[in-house]
């Protein structure tokens, strides 16, 4: 799911990049249960003009009901990688 997750959102220009981050193991209590499950993290690139359409799609298309869908804020970067992931997205 987390590589079909990555692809769709290269595939919609909501993205420049995704890493795949090595697989963890959660731990939560989800509807009064203790859950345990297997996860793939995904660190998406993507400029913040874009996190509303990527939130939403990411929402539509994962097989959780309340997804980790978060962004972190950007303090600086390599002015030309962010004109790369600003050209390769909508």
């Amino acid at each position: 799911m987390a590589r079909q997750l990555a692809t769709g959102v290269i595939n919609e220009r909501l993205a420049a990049c995704v890493n795949l981050l090595p697989a963890v193991e959660s731990i939560y209590r989800w509807e009064g249960r203790l859950e345990l499950a297997r996860e793939i993290p995904l660190l998406i690139k993507t400029p913040a003009r874009n996190y509303p359409a990527l939130q939403d799609w990411l929402h539509a298309h994962h097989p959780y009901d309340v997804p980790e869908i978060i962004a972190l804020p950007l303090g600086a970067g390599l002015p030309a990688y962010l004109d790369w992931v600003s050209s390769c997205t909508r």
